[in-house]
C-alpha cells in the first residue's frame, strides 16, 4: 500500500509543478510499465523493432513533455501510460502498413491474450474500432483500452473509473461482443 500513496503523492508534487516527481515515481511504476511494454511487444508482428524498454522510454519522453499533467491516482497515470503506448504502436503499425490491409483476418480476443500474433493491420483495426466505440460509449471504450491496452484488472479498472467491479466485467463482456462485431464488420467489407 506504501508504494501505492507514494506513487499518488508523487503524482499530485508534478501536477503542482515539481518536475523531479516524475523522475522518483518512474522508479515506482517501472515494473508495471516494463510488464505492459513487453506484453506489447510480445504481441506486435514479428518486423517489430521496438523493444519493451524502448517503448517505456518512449511513452515516458511523451509523459514528460505534459504540460499539464493531472494525474489522480497511480491507475490513472498506468491509464494514460497505456494510451500513450497505444499511441507509439498504432503509429508505428500505421506508418508500416500504410498502402495494405490484410482482408480475412483472424480477430482473436481472448481474455488473458490481448493481440496475439496480430499485424500492424489488426492494431490499426482495433484503434479505429474503439475511436468508433468511443463516439457511442466512451466508458465501454475506456474499459476496452485499459485492458487490452493497459493490462489493468477489473479490479484496477473499477478503482479508476469509480464504478464496481461488477459493472466492470459486464461491461466488458458487451463491450468485447460489439468488438467482435466491428472488428468481423470491417473485414468483410475488405
Amino acid at each position: 500500500m506504501g508504494e501505492i500513496s507514494s506513487a499518488t503523492t508523487l503524482l499530485q508534487a508534478w501536477r503542482d509543478g515539481d518536475r523531479s516527481a516524475l523522475d522518483r515515481l518512474v522508479p515506482l511504476v517501472y515494473s508495471e510499465l516494463r510488464r505492459m511494454a513487453g506484453a506489447y511487444i510480445r504481441n506486435e508482428h514479428s518486423s517489430q523493432t521496438l523493444e519493451p524498454t524502448a517503448l517505456v522510454h518512449e511513452a515516458y519522453l511523451r509523459l514528460v513533455g505534459t504540460s499539464d499533467p493531472d494525474f489522480t491516482n497511480r491507475a490513472h497515470f498506468l491509464a494514460i501510460a497505456a494510451r500513450v503506448m497505444r499511441q507509439i504502436l498504432v503509429g508505428r503499425a500505421r506508418a508500416r502498413n500504410a498502402n495494405k490491409r490484410n482482408a480475412g483476418l483472424r480477430v482473436p480476443l481472448e481474455d488473458d491474450l490481448i493481440l496475439t500474433g496480430q499485424r500492424a493491420s489488426l492494431v490499426i483495426s482495433l484503434d479505429d474500432a474503439l475511436l468508433e466505440l468511443e463516439k457511442q460509449d466512451a466508458e465501454k471504450a475506456k474499459i476496452l483500452e485499459l485492458k487490452y491496452f493497459g493490462g489493468l484488472t477489473a479490479e484496477d479498472s473499477a478503482e479508476l473509473l469509480d464504478v464496481s467491479v461488477h459493472k466492470i466485467n459486464r461491461q466488458m463482456r458487451l463491450a468485447q461482443a460489439w468488438l467482435r462485431r466491428e472488428l468481423e464488420t470491417q473485414y468483410t467489407k475488405q
